[in-house]
C-alpha cells in the first residue's frame, strides 16, 4: 500500500499525496570518479543548547562529523566551513576553525578523504575595515590558522573587501598578497550576490564580464598557486565562457546549483581537459549525495546517458531549494538531512529553519520523492507529517 499524507498546495488548499514508491539509487562502491567533486557540507546544530539561536551558535559535533564521514564514504570530498555551513550567517570564525580542525582530524582516518576549508575575513566586520590592507591581514590570520592545521584553502569571497575596494586594482592587490603566501594551490571562490547581497560588484565591477576579466587576470598571474575557481553565478554560459579561458592547469569548479549536470558532463571544448568540463563544489551535493555519487560513477565509466538519467531528476529539486532568496537554501539542505534520518531534528544554525514556508517545504518533499531521494520513505513521511502538524495540518 502506498504511503500517503496531506500536503499544502500553493493555493492554500490541502491535497492528498502518495509517494511514488521508487527505490533510491545506490552508488556502486569502488568506482573512481574522473571529476573532482566537493560537497559543501552543512553543520548539524545542537537543538538542546541553552542559547539564543539568532545570536549564538551551538554545534552537535558528533552528528556533524558523522555526516562528513558519510560524504567521504560516497566518494565525495568535503568543502568545509563554507556558506552551506552558515559561514558568516550564524557560524562564526572561532566555531568555523574548530569545525575545520575536527574535520581534518576525522579525514585522517579515512583513506583518500578529500577536504578543503573555507578561508575568509568573516571575523572582520565589513564596517570595521578601513582599507584593503585590513582585509589582507584578516585573510592572512585565517590562512595561517588553517594551514597550521594542515588544511587546504578555499579562499572565500570577502564582504569586507567588497565594501572597501575601489576597483579591480584593489582585488589584484589583495589576492596577489594572499596567493603569494599560500603553502599549496588554493581554490578561489566567487559567490554571486544572489547568494550574498553584500558581495555585489565583486572583482571591482557590477558588469560580470569585466569582473571575470579581473578574476582571470589574477589567476593567470598566479596560476601555480591556484588549483581552481568555484563560481556561483547561476549562469551556465558565463561559467562556460570563463572555463574556456582558464590556464591549462586550473580547474573550473561549478557552483551552479541550477545547471550542474550539464556543466559537469561538459562539452569537450578545447585541447586542455579543464576547458571542456567542470569539476564540482556544490551545496546541492549535500542534499543529493547518493545520487551525485552514483551519477559520477556512471560518468567515470563512460555511461553519459545513465549519468543524466540519475542526476537530471535532481535538478528541479535543486532549483527549488536554491530559489530566491537563494541565501536561504541551507534550510532545504538541512530539511533533506532530517527527512533522510541523518540528523534527529529540523533545527539549523542561526535559527534558519524559519526562512522557508511549509508550502515551500511540502514542494521540496514532493520533488525529493520524484528524484528518488527519500532514503527511508516511512521515516520521511512520519517527519513530514510532524512538521505539517506543527503548522496546523492534521
Amino acid at each position: 500500500m502506498a504511503l500517503t499524507l496531506k500536503l499544502p498546495a500553493g493555493n492554500g488548499a490541502l491535497e492528498n499525496y502518495a509517494l511514488r514508491g521508487t527505490s533510491p539509487v545506490q552508488p556502486v562502491k569502488g568506482v573512481k570518479f574522473d571529476r573532482i567533486a566537493y560537497s559543501a557540507a552543512h553543520v548539524v546544530a545542537d537543538p538542546l543548547a541553552a542559547i539564543d539561536p539568532w545570536l549564538q551558535c551551538a554545534v552537535d559535533w558528533d552528528a556533524t562529523i558523522a555526516y562528513r564521514q558519510r560524504l567521504w564514504s560516497l566518494g565525495l570530498g568535503v568543502a568545509e566551513a563554507m556558506d552551506t555551513a552558515q559561514r558568516g550567517m550564524g557560524l562564526d570564525w572561532p566555531t568555523s576553525l574548530e569545525l575545520i580542525g575536527r574535520s581534518l582530524d576525522a579525514a585522517r582516518d579515512v583513506p583518500g578523504a578529500l577536504i578543503a576549508s573555507g578561508c575568509g575575513t568573516d571575523h572582520l566586520a565589513p564596517e570595521s575595515a578601513r582599507n584593503v590592507d585590513d582585509v589582507i591581514r584578516a585573510y592572512e590570520e585565517q590562512m595561517e590558522a588553517i594551514e597550521k592545521l594542515g588544511g587546504k584553502l578555499i579562499v572565500m569571497a570577502s564582504r569586507a573587501l567588497a565594501r572597501v575596494a575601489r576597483g579591480p586594482a584593489d582585488y589584484e592587490k589583495a589576492y596577489g598578497r594572499i596567493l603569494s603566501q599560500t603553502k599549496q594551490p588554493v581554490v578561489l571562490h566567487w559567490l554571486g550576490e544572489m547568494f550574498d547581497p553584500a558581495l555585489g560588484g565583486y572583482w571591482g565591477s557590477k558588469d560580470v564580464d569585466a569582473a571575470m576579466n579581473t578574476a582571470l587576470g589574477v589567476i593567470e598571474a598566479h596560476a601555480s598557486k591556484v588549483d581552481g575557481i568555484k563560481i556561483s553565478l547561476l549562469d551556465k554560459d558565463k561559467e562556460i565562457s570563463m572555463r574556456r579561458r582558464l590556464p591549462a592547469n586550473v580547474r573550473m569548479y561549478t557552483g551552479d546549483d541550477f545547471n550542474y549536470a550539464e556543466l559537469i558532463a561538459g562539452d569537450g571544448f578545447g585541447n586542455a581537459p579543464v576547458h571542456g568540463k567542470s569539476d564540482a563544489l556544490l551545496g546541492i551535493f549535500d542534499a543529493i549525495a547518493p545520487a551525485a555519487s552514483a551519477a559520477l560513477g556512471e560518468l567515470a565509466q563512460g555511461n553519459l546517458e545513465q549519468f543524466h538519467a540519475i542526476l537530471g531528476p535532481t535538478v528541479p529539486l535543486s532549483r527549488h531549494i536554491f530559489a530566491a532568496p537563494t541565501r536561504f537554501y541551507k534550510t532545504g539542505v538541512v530539511f533533506m538531512a532530517w527527512l533522510n534520518g541523518h540528523q534527529s531534528h529540523f533545527t539549523t544554525v542561526g535559527g534558519q529553519q524559519s526562512t522557508r514556508s511549509l508550502v515551500h517545504l511540502a514542494e521540496l518533499f514532493r520533488l525529493a520523492d520524484a528524484a528518488n531521494l527519500l532514503e527511508q520513505p516511512e521515516l520521511a513521511v512520519k517527519r513530514m507529517k510532524t512538521l505539517a502538524a506543527l503548522h496546523g495540518v492534521e
